[in-house]
């Protein structure tokens, strides 16, 4: 059993109240996608039930973008979104990754605008790192799979 708590860097700050963490938990995954799960639900083929949006620049969507994303760069959000998407379908944001706050951006203005939006984790940076196909200028393309941050065997398991 821990005593010391603040010699512990995990439990320098005890963790919450379960009911809080809960709460929380839950409220993230009403903001968060992952990109297994757009990718899962974008494969069935029929109407996911919303919209992707990459609000990055024009030269990145050129170089790879989700298959059926709408271009959207964050910038560009409070002009043109409403000649773009329909507030009544949720919309799915991303930007490049994990180290790009784009699609936060692109989310908070959609959101200030009156529109349901979840961020998608992770960005097209895990979507290529995952092995999904994805759509450049010149047509569909796919790598492979890093093996260290795509789900064995196409599932995590999660």
């Amino acid at each position: 059993m821990i005593t010391k708590t603040h010699e512990n860097p995990v439990l320098r700050v005890a963790p919450a109240a379960p009911a809080e963490a809960a709460a929380y938990f839950r409220a993230s995954l009403a903001f968060h996608a992952d990109v297994s799960d757009v990718a899962a639900a974008l494969a069935t083929g029929g109407d996911p039930g919303f919209v992707v949006v990459d609000s990055r620049s024009a030269q990145s969507w050129d170089q790879g973008h989700v298959p059926g994303a709408i271009h959207l760069p964050t910038a560009l959000v409070p002009e043109q979104a409403e000649r773009l998407l329909d507030k009544s379908v949720p919309v799915v944001t991303y930007c490049w990754g994990p180290g790009c706050n784009g699609a936060t951006r692109a989310a908070l203005a959609l959101a200030e605008l009156g529109y349901r939006v979840k961020e998608m984790l992770g960005g097209f940076e895990y979507w290529a790192r995952e092995g999904l196909a994805y759509e450049t200028w010149q047509g569909r393309e796919q790598r492979a799979a890093d093996s260290l941050t795509a789900p064995v065997e196409g599932e995590c398991g999660c």
